[in-house]
């Protein structure tokens, strides 16, 4: 094998995204014939966290690894789960000692694949800078392994675009989550990192970021504190992923695709 391609869908928020990547996840495997597959789950139960029970239902489907951001914790029994599920990765640059680790290393096809979360600092909570973390992480990860996505959930397009380029040449990509809006960015770096500002989400059509509209138009209208919900149901969801080829012989990625398609669920 010369080449490994790797799929990677954005932020799935709520019933509506977990089912458009049911009905979509072996189609998109198969037409972009990918050797790996990454979902970011954070929003995946409801809109705030993940359940066991959510991160067994992608493990059945397939899913390789998942990845999460600043929601993780969100559901309080999920914390005393995380340890135990292997295809699972927290944010690198939180606190030592939380609950989860931030990489993990899969072996597919004969290739060592590490997947790496990392979380920003501009307009999030705080945690220990990403930029340092993955300095000091990189070496020990890059002898261990033959691809690395690495996950970068944060808000700053600046922030996004910055680790990208401090990481060029030592990641395979660099791929923006947790605005839940696809940019159009996606590009090769000169040393041969893919990167994209951010994938995008996986969640209902005609709604905020994923979200019932009416509270948080209401919210902007008055400030006053609203529940933010995922609709029941809905016909239609935005489906948003990329997929990515690196070439094995050169440890340069050759080819970054956005895909962003509607799907009827």
């Amino acid at each position: 094998m010369s080449t490994f391609n790797v799929l990677i869908i954005g932020d799935v928020v709520g019933r509506p995204g977990r089912e458009a990547v049911h009905q979509e996840f072996e189609s998109l495997k198969s037409e972009y014939e990918s050797d790996f597959t990454i979902v970011n789950v954070e929003n995946s139960a409801a809109g705030f966290g993940i359940t066991k029970r959510i991160y067994d239902d992608f493990l059945s489907l397939g899913v390789d690894a998942m990845t999460s951001g600043n929601h993780v914790y969100d559901k309080r029994e999920f914390i005393y789960d995380i340890d135990r599920l292997d295809r699972f990765v927290r944010p690198i640059n939180y606190p030592k000692g939380q609950p989860g680790v931030g990489v993990r290393f899969f072996d597919s096809e004969n290739v060592r694949v590490a997947v790496v979360n990392a979380i920003g600092r501009v307009f999030m909570n705080p945690c220990d800078c990403p930029f340092s973390v993955l300095n000091a992480e990189l070496p020990a990860i890059r002898e261990q392994s033959d691809v690395i996505i690495v996950d970068f959930h944060a808000e700053a397009t600046s922030e996004k675009s910055a680790i990208g380029y401090f990481l060029d040449g030592k990641v395979s990509a660099v791929l923006g989550t947790h605005t839940h809006v696809q940019t159009s960015d996606a590009r090769l770096l000169p040393k041969g990192t893919a990167y994209m500002t951010d994938i995008g989400m996986v969640g209902a059509t005609n709604t905020i970021l994923g979200m019932v509209k009416e509270p948080i138009i209401q919210k902007f209208l008055d400030q006053m504190p609203v529940r933010f919900e995922t609709p029941d149901y809905s016909s239609e969801v935005e489906l948003c992923a990329v997929s990515i080829t690196v070439d094995l012989t050169s440890n340069r990625t050759t080819r970054i695709l956005p895909i962003r398609k509607m799907v009827k669920i």
